[in-house]
């Protein structure tokens, strides 16, 4: 609930509400004690129902870092994958406004659960279905990816093709504040080729998507062909806000193959922000011009590596999943394939600078066959620590930020059929969720040796951990006016 727009009387609806008033005061908030992670079934083999697991990650508690409730979906295939919020800190102070419910869209299925999580925070309860049905009826949509609220108390929800996976049945889906369908938000004939992630900024009437690919490629695997064969996205779609008409489209060429995770910078002031690209590995800002036109740069860069024993020669870091802190200092990202995890100072966001980095995990990690080499021809793999005596499986893949910037969690789980491809032995053996701790003075991370949730444990048999959100203070993706 966030784009600025004023309810029937005039007033702006979302002006006080849950949450903080600013990013900034929003640091100062209370410790997180409970985190919620999607953990899916869909895809390893385990005949059972996606859930959603909750963490107790209160340190002096005595479940700390074990999950201590599931919340199973009535239907199998789901693929839980993002998730979003009824209302956010935009709406700080009104006693209308509620972060009450956490809205979890299915990937393959198309299904979106909405979950109570105010009922009882320890044990979210299931609210309401919106069945694949009614959004294609509806709207033709299906493929749903990133929820985020608006000021309308309307729900929106990026879905990434049609009921085929058709890329260009890619839009914008509206539910109501009871979670109904109402509709498609962009305007007509405004629907680019392809969608993935969002984020608008309502002081600058901007919203900015970006574009993964056709989910009828993306679900089969990742095959370097279907890229030639046009049907992974490389541009940034602009359109203007709130009224949904498609303004610019910023080709990112080959240096932005596969822009993913999309942030602006959270002062709502702000005119820039980043998106990181898969596949090139590049993390590109986009920015305003003074004609109010957008443009973009490529601001940091991870090399490909040279690889021996791997499908291709060079294998790129990947980066998969990225975040910007509260006060916009610092940016985070992950690369799942090198396996590690980067810290850069962005206080100056045209020249980004590595102040902290760690290996948790990946393909080139001591005792795997493969291997780096370097310019003079020799090998090399990074060392990677044990936790609590156990070898970190996969990539780190998604990361959620405390809000006072001390406490990075990391899951690994990218997408079933991409974990197989790429990480077979995290699928047969689960994930796992870490934590790195955060040196927000001068820059600096380290894993902390004491948590450690295990996700090949689980009673049902191994599943596969992906994104995180904390109940009730969750910020991380509130969008401010």
């Amino acid at each position: 609930m966030a784009d600025g727009t004023s309810n029937s009387n005039g007033n702006a609806c979302c002006r006080h509400g849950p949450g903080y008033a600013t990013p900034l005061e929003a640091m100062s908030g209370p410790r997180e004690t409970l985190i919620y992670v999607t953990a899916v079934y869909s895809g390893t083999g385990i005949n059972k129902p996606d859930y959603l697991a909750t963490v107790d990650v209160d340190p002096n508690s005595p479940n700390y870092s074990k999950v201590i409730h599931r919340l199973s979906f009535p239907y199998l295939g789901d693929e839980l994958h993002h998730s979003g919020w009824n209302s956010c800190s935009s709406c700080h102070g009104d006693p209308s406004a509620d972060r009450r419910f956490l809205i979890l869209p299915s990937l393959l299925s198309g299904r979106i659960y909405v979950i109570d999580t105010k009922s009882n925070p320890t044990a979210p309860s299931l609210h309401k279905v919106v069945e694949p049905e009614d959004i294609v009826q509806k709207t033709g949509l299906a493929f749903p990816h990133t929820s985020h609220c608006l000021a309308s108390g309307d729900i929106m929800v990026s879905c990434l093709g049609d009921k085929d996976g058709n890329a260009q049945g890619n839009g914008f889906l509206l539910l109501d504040s009871e979670f109904n369908v109402k509709g498609r938000w962009e305007k007509p004939g405004n629907s680019p080729l392809f969608g993935y992630d969002f984020w608008y900024q309502p002081r600058h009437k901007t919203m900015i998507s970006s574009s993964w690919g056709a989910p009828s490629a993306f679900i089969k695997g990742f095959n370097l062909q279907h890229v030639a064969d046009g049907l992974y996205g490389k541009h940034l779609h602009v359109y203007s806000w709130p009224d949904g008409e498609l303004k610019q489209t910023l080709d990112l060429g080959d240096t932005g193959l596969l822009p993913l995770e999309t942030r602006f910078l959270h002062d709502p002031s702000k005119d820039t922000g980043y998106v990181g690209c898969a596949l090139t590995s590049n993390m590109v800002r986009f920015y305003k011009n003074q004609d109010d036109t957008w443009s973009h740069e490529v601001s940091i860069s991870v090399k490909a590596l040279k690889v021996q024993n791997w499908i291709l020669p060079e294998m790129p870091g990947l980066i998969t999943d990225f975040l910007i802190s509260l006060d916009d200092r610092f940016l985070y990202f992950v690369n799942w394939l090198h396996g590690d995890v980067r810290q850069y100072n962005i206080e100056d966001p045209k020249s980004p600078k590595l102040v902290g980095q760690v290996w948790v995990g990946g393909l080139i990690q001591k005792g795997s066959p493969v291997l780096a080499e370097a310019e003079d021809g020799t090998t090399f793999q990074f060392d990677v620590p044990e936790i609590k005596g156990q070898r970190l499986r996969g990539g780190p893949q998604m990361i959620q930020l405390s809000l006072d910037g001390k406490r990075l969690y990391v899951t690994n789980s990218l997408f079933s059929t991409w974990d197989r491809q790429f990480y077979p032995e995290l699928v047969e053996k689960g994930s796992h969720m870490l934590q790195i701790d955060v040196d927000t003075q001068k820059g600096g991370l380290s894993v902390n040796p004491n948590f450690f949730v295990d996700f090949a444990t689980e009673p049902d048999g191994p599943s596969l951990a992906h994104e995180m959100r904390y109940p009730g203070g969750d910020c991380t993706s509130d969008i401010w006016i």
